[in-house]
């Protein structure tokens, strides 16, 4: 009876961590269409998720404090309760960036400076990340984790480049500092939300080979 307890209170941490990742997948996808479409209601929707997010954190971190006090999890399954705190974490951080993006429609007048085409792809990049990270998670899959690790180069890649291109356009005209400086903070949020991708595929491969690595 008590072995089946324990097993449950697995599955079920299990099953709060993988909602707690699609509802940070959907923060983030829902946050990048209100900023390239400019949306204020979908970014407002956006914003009042904020309020589950923490809850639903809470609910893992409880349910993890619970397991490590009264079951005391040996092996593999104290490496899984370790992991899913710190992919929470990440999760976490990726969602606060997200609803940093969803903040910024309501704050831009008129249009970009500038179409965000590379800048989408950069998000484009950075959604993908987070979902194989993800999927790698929930399967231990330690192969699929150093793969998508590495698509952060190219995330990084396109930061670079619009920076430059932004910097160069804000000093030849500098009525359009305003609205650039927003898009500068949203490819810095893209920036570290991959970075965080990045996090959580390093604690799968610690989940899945108990090797601690640094992927990016």
């Amino acid at each position: 009876m008590v072995r089946n307890k324990y097993q449950e209170q697995l599955v079920f941490l299990k099953e709060l961590i993988g909602s707690f990742g699609e509802m940070t997948g959907r923060i983030f996808r829902d946050s990048m269409k209100s900023v390239l479409e400019l949306d204020v209601e979908l970014a407002q929707r956006t914003l009042d998720l904020e309020p589950e997010v923490d809850e639903l954190e809470r609910a893992i971190e409880v349910s993890t404090f619970e397991l490590l006090a009264l079951q005391q999890p040996l092996a593999g399954d104290l490496r899984f309760v370790i992991s899913g705190l710190k992919v929470t974490a990440d999760l976490r951080r990726i969602a606060g960036l997200s609803i940093n993006i969803a903040k910024i429609p309501g704050k831009i007048e008129g249009e970009h400076i500038k179409p965000l085409v590379d800048t989408k792809k950069m998000a484009d990049i950075a959604g993908e990340m987070l979902s194989k990270s993800l999927r790698a998670f929930e399967g231990r899959d330690s192969e699929l984790a150093r793969e998508t690790a590495t698509l952060d180069n190219g995330v990084d890649e396109l930061f670079y480049k619009v920076w430059v291109e932004l910097i160069e356009m804000m000093a030849k005209d500098p009525g359009l500092i305003s609205r650039g400086t927003y898009v500068l903070f949203l490819i810095r949020y893209l920036e570290r939300i991959a970075d965080h991708c990045c996090n959580v595929c390093e604690d799968t491969v610690y989940l899945a080979t108990a090797e601690r690595v640094k992927l990016n």
